[in-house]
């Protein structure tokens, strides 16, 4: 049985936005020791392989230690994926401030895209490990996509909340379709063996929000009946 989704709540425009996107906030996760978490997130940051061995040795504890305290490696490389996402999906919020609807909503994924596209950690972490970067990065189950998708739909009840973006389709899965083109694109040299193109994924992405518009879709009846 599925759960509806409770009503969208009317929405002040701008009014602390950032914590309606991104309700976790932009700090470590509380759930791993902090200075586990900074030793991991540097690694990760430097381009070089999250090998919890090194890990352990540099914090001066055994492997088994620094399970017991952060869990596995994949678990480790979820939430440092995440935290950084959290980072980048507020900037991404608060400069598109000015912005509303389908526009706004565009900008932000299409943001966010191009600031992944240009990430060399993500990059090298792709590179080096294919294989658990899709699954972190693409599984239904890793914090960092489930929060990205999160992320995504109450964004798009933002807008619809204020009244400048209004649609048929509800939002959980105009969302879970934005995702998935947003993947297909910015990993299709994993996925399908062709070149990454955000371009043309932002080009899909405004195509199907526009066409989706009912507000959008009114204006162009009423022209056309003129």
């Amino acid at each position: 049985m599925t759960m509806a989704r409770p009503e969208i709540p009317e929405v002040a425009p701008n009014a602390g936005d950032v914590s309606i996107v991104v309700p976790e906030g932009t700090a470590a996760p509380a759930t791993i020791p902090a200075h586990v978490f900074a030793a991991a997130a540097d690694a990760y940051a430097s381009g070089r392989r999250l090998d919890m061995q090194s890990l352990a040795r540099c914090l001066g504890v055994a492997r088994a230690t620094l399970y017991r305290r952060a869990g596995n490696r994949e678990r480790l490389l979820d939430e440092v994926l995440w935290w950084r996402a959290r980072r980048l999906l507020a900037w991404q919020v608060r400069a598109t401030r000015e912005q509303e609807g389908v526009a706004r909503i565009t900008s932000v994924i299409v943001g966010v895209l191009r600031a992944i596209e240009r990430d060399q950690p993500l990059q090298a972490f792709v590179e080096a490990d294919p294989e658990a970067a899709l699954r972190i990065l693409t599984g239904t189950r890793s914090t960092v996509q489930r929060g990205m998708t999160c992320a995504l739909e109450s964004l798009i009840d933002l807008e619809r909340a204020r009244g400048a973006f209004a649609t048929d389709l509800d939002t959980p899965t105009l969302a879970y379709a934005v995702m998935r083109i947003c993947e297909g694109f910015l990993y299709a040299d994993l996925i399908a063996d062709r070149a990454r193109d955000t371009g043309r994924a932002a080009t899909v992405i405004e195509a199907l929000l526009t066409g989706l518009d009912l507000g959008r879709r009114d204006a162009v009846a009423a022209l056309a009946a003129k």
